[in-house]
Parts: C-alpha cells; structure tokens; sequence
C-alpha cells in the first residue's frame, strides 16, 4: 500500500496521501488551500526521524518529476556527440539541464562555467574553486516571483497522512 507525497507550491508543502493500491493518476487538491491541485514528487522510500525535526539543508526541493526525465532523456542524447576535450560542450549541456528541468546553478557552479566559457582551464577552476564548490548545493529549485527568480524557502513538510 504506497504512500505518495505530493507539493503544493501555493503554501510551499509537501503532503502524504495513502492509497489501498497503486496509483500513479490521482492527483489531489491541497488539504490546505482546497483548490490548488498538487504536484505529484519523487519521494525517498522511508525516512527516518527523531520525533519532529525541521527538513535540512541536504534535503531535496521538490523537482517535477516527469520533466526532470523528460531533460535526462534529451541530455542523454546529446552528449553522444560532445567532444570530451571541449569544456565549453559541457558547459552547454548543464546549462541546457538547468534551463529545462528548473534547477538554477549555485553562486560557485555558476562562477566556476562562466570561467570555463571564457576559456579557463576547468582543472585550474577546480583547484582554485574547491573550498567553495564543495561547501555549497550546486543546483537549488528557481521559483519565479513578481520581481524575477528568488530562492523559496524549504517546503514544509505536513506529517498528516491523507487519504488519495
């Protein structure tokens, strides 16, 4: 008997339904705004906690999980045709990965391709970027605002166990 998570990006979200059978069709209204149909997330098969703790920092935010396939699969096709010896090839294909699944590039990723489009030499970058490269996510969720792209704060995640 699956349990699905679904978010909701009106109240920033993530619900629990449970289902007596598989279903990978429903999609419910937010329990919380009641109209808002959610968006059905790629969950961890079980999670383990110390009764309540707030989501970390090392948690995913929640991707749509039909276009993030939907992009590896076009990737996928492409880097057939890249030239290893190329940096600014790769270069190319993460920045068509994050414009197609809606991952915006961290503040260092971002830096370190620039650099690398510019013609740096990527062991170079690397080196002199793996203090910070290392210390911070290198893709977080874009959410679009009225004054252009801002990060969201994690969702909240509702303990609740709904009925599908």
């Amino acid at each position: 008997m699956p349990i699905y998570e679904f978010y909701c990006p009106q109240c920033n979200t993530v619900y629990n339904f449970f289902s007596r059978r598989v279903d990978t069709e429903t999609i419910p209204s937010c329990p919380t705004c009641k109209t808002v149909p959610l968006t059905r997330q790629m969950s961890v098969f079980a999670r383990i906690t110390r009764g309540r703790e707030e989501p970390s920092e090392d948690d995913m935010p929640p991707i749509d999980e039909s276009r993030m396939e939907k992009a590896m699969n076009m990737l996928a096709g492409e880097m057939d045709g890249i030239d290893e010896e190329d940096p600014r090839q790769a270069v190319r294909l993460m920045r068509k990965l994050s414009d197609l699944t809606g991952l915006q590039l961290g503040d260092g990723m971002e830096e370190a391709l620039s650099r690398m489009e510019r013609g740096e030499d990527p062991e170079q970058i690397e080196q002199e970027m793996a203090d910070l490269l290392d210390s911070e996510d290198p893709f977080t969720l874009a959410q679009k605002t009225t004054r252009g792209t801002s990060r969201r704060a994690q969702p909240r995640v509702d303990e609740t166990l709904y009925d599908l």
